[in-house]
């Protein structure tokens, strides 16, 4: 149960913002590799999926998804497609996490044994763990359509760090149950 003492922030303001220094910082230190914090363990009941890679969304994602898209086509060069996302993702992106949906997502190939378990079982928990700070969150999984903001912003975000990325994927969205949920930052 959450506190509620005044200006308290809730769970998902802290999930959030932590979220959002843990990006500045792999953006930032890490050239944009996934760190821990940014790779939940998958729960579906009490069998562990392993981690996957969650991505945060903007809450108005049609505003950066142009851009993911066009830093992606402007170059047949991984190299300097990853140097202009981290230029990006590394400046202002991760500044405001009151900017973000606390809907997360994440991108798997078609067929993935994991995306059909996670579907399957419609509900997950996704534990989240870096510099001693722990959220297990209780979430509801979904499929993304691909004319969603929040798949195209996946796929043209994944593009950018992933040159063998296959054209076939499947998007799911992991939506937290804050009162179901716990953590502390």
């Amino acid at each position: 149960m959450m506190s509620t003492v005044p200006n308290q922030p809730t769970l998902r303001e802290t999930f959030l913002a932590w979220q959002c220094r843990i990006r500045q910082m792999a953006m930032r230190d890490s050239e944009g590799r996934p760190m821990p914090g940014m790779t939940p363990e998958v729960i579906i009941g009490e069998q562990s999926f392993g981690a996957m890679v969650a991505l945060m969304i903007k809450q108005h994602p049609y505003s950066v998804t142009p851009e993911f898209q066009h830093m992606a086509r402007s170059t047949q060069d991984p190299r300097q497609r990853r140097e202009k996302a981290l230029k990006f993702l590394s400046s202002a992106y991760y500044q405001r996490s009151r900017d973000f949906s606390d809907e997360l997502t994440a991108l798997f190939v078609i067929g993935s044994p994991t995306a059909a378990a996670l579907l399957e079982a419609g509900i997950c928990r996704l534990a989240f763990s870096q510099y001693n700070q722990n959220f297990d969150l209780t979430c509801a999984v979904r499929t993304l359509s691909q004319t969603e903001y929040g798949f195209q912003t996946t796929f043209w975000h994944n593009s950018l760090f992933n040159a063998a990325m296959p054209i076939d994927v499947q998007v799911l969205g992991f939506q937290p149950d804050w009162d179901q949920s716990s953590g502390a930052a």
